[in-house]
């Protein structure tokens, strides 16, 4: 998360959009740790944005980093950090345990289960699971994210009430509540603080006169998150500045061509910042995150593959191991609209609730002692599970389900004839699996 960039989502989403919280577990105990030590803002829900489920949650991905050493410490868990994982070992179809190189040298590690948290699914290919991805041509462009300090918020508050229409607000809109644009823009008009936004996107005028003086790249929109430090201290943050397509995380010459890219796009869109946009006038970058943010690769074909219309219909499973309310078949483009679907409902499934994420989707066909969790779990691309609070919902589940079976000396395989014990254990542990919290529950603990 601090190597890539946070995401601008943050814990995004952790509200459906009937204001329900259905992310509990790891994520939200993290959350609120973060937030009572004042490194999180609380949860944007606002009203026309709890309608639509597009609820933002800001931490501060330093202390994010620091919190998670510590939680790894409390827990007992061993970690080997520059380490590359090369290969598997393999009996058959089962897998017995990794190789890795590090400075060490080239090592084998046993393990009686083994996660494929890679984001990329390198370790499932590696054990030759079975995976999708889509083609070269029309893999979703990656980033490479910045910060920036310095900014004059005041100053580029007064621009915003003033230009509401020049500033898109796609990801507000939610055909199941009815939130309208006059509504938004209302809201805008009156923000104080710029944590009332949470994000900025758009800059639609601003754009099209730096397009015509060849002073904006055309890979991307113009926008950006924000970034909570410590004493109320905002920074902004660029994910959607820089887009490359044409990349496969599975190619290393297309990785590096797109990390040398980006920063040719970033230095282009900084210029722009610089020169139109008001309240840059004296900023400065703070941070170049040193990996690029993959937004898609390969997924594993597993027992269960989520569908776009599971999302679409909140289907709910009877071996469920989390929830979530993002909408399916949204796609980053590069041009200047960002979003394939930009603003087209008809393209865009969002869900009247939240859906179910079946442990299913993270046993992979054919291959035994293997899971995976993250974004390589088994979906089509619609209702790719690639977001920070679906990563975490999936990726405790795997580590629950690797400890059962490992005691019970099961195959992950096995363990989906009977999720009881797996549920109970993620329920002990505050994951929401069945029934969502209702709003004057949600932050009780604030």
């Amino acid at each position: 998360m601090n190597v890539s960039g946070p995401p601008g989502f943050a814990y995004a989403r952790i509200f459906n959009c009937h204001n329900e919280r259905d992310v509990g577990g790891i994520l939200y105990e993290t959350y609120k740790r973060l937030y009572k030590a004042g490194h999180a803002l609380p949860s944007l829900r606002y009203r026309y944005r709890a309608k639509s489920a597009a609820v933002f949650s800001y931490v501060d991905p330093e202390w994010w980093t620091i919190l998670i050493y510590k939680m790894m410490e409390e827990a007992g868990v061993i970690l080997l950090l520059d380490t590359l994982v090369v290969d598997v070992i393999k009996e058959g179809n089962t897998v017995k345990g990794i190789v890795v190189e590090n400075a060490n040298g080239r090592n084998e590690i046993k393990g009686k289960i083994v996660i494929d948290c890679t984001g990329e699914a390198y370790v499932a290919i590696r054990a030759g699971a079975e995976t999708v991805c889509v083609s070269r041509d029309e893999i979703q462009p990656h980033t490479l994210a910045f910060t920036a300090d310095g900014v004059n918020w005041d100053r580029l508050l007064d621009y915003v009430r003033r230009h509401p229409e020049q500033f898109t607000y796609g990801h507000v809109m939610n055909p199941h509540t009815g939130t309208s644009l006059e509504e938004v823009y209302e809201f805008v008009r009156n923000v104080t603080d710029i944590r009332e936004l949470g994000e900025i996107l758009g800059f639609i005028e601003l754009r099209d006169m730096a397009l015509a003086n060849g002073d904006w790249h055309p890979n991307s929109g113009v926008g950006f998150f924000i970034i909570p430090r410590e004493g109320g201290h905002i920074q902004a943050h660029f994910q959607h500045s820089t887009h490359v397509p044409r990349i496969l995380p599975t190619d290393a010459w297309d990785l590096t061509r797109g990390n040398i890219e980006c920063r040719k796009q970033l230095e282009i869109a900084w210029r722009f910042f610089k020169k139109y946009v008001p309240g840059f006038e004296n900023a400065y970058i703070v941070r170049m995150c040193t990996e690029l943010r993959l937004r898609e690769g390969p997924r594993i074909v597993g027992d269960y593959v989520l569908t776009r219309e599971d999302v679409a219909n909140t289907r709910q499973f009877p071996d469920t191991i989390g929830k979530s309310s993002f909408p399916a078949g949204g796609y980053h483009v590069a041009s200047t609209d960002t979003l394939a679907v930009n603003e087209d409902e008809e393209n865009l499934s969002f869900p009247n609730g939240s859906y179910d994420i079946p442990y299913r989707c993270l046993v992979p066909v054919k291959i035994d002692n293997l899971l995976a969790a993250g974004k390589c779990v088994s979906t089509d691309r619609p209702a790719y599970l690639r977001y920070l609070q679906q990563t975490m919902v999936t990726g405790q589940a795997a580590g629950v389900a690797a400890a059962i079976c490992a005691r019970r000396g099961i195959t992950p395989r096995e363990l989906v004839k009977d999720v009881s014990e797996l549920q109970a254990v993620l329920l002990e542990q505050g994951a929401i699996l069945f029934e969502t919290v209702k709003q004057e529950e949600a932050e009780s603990w604030l």
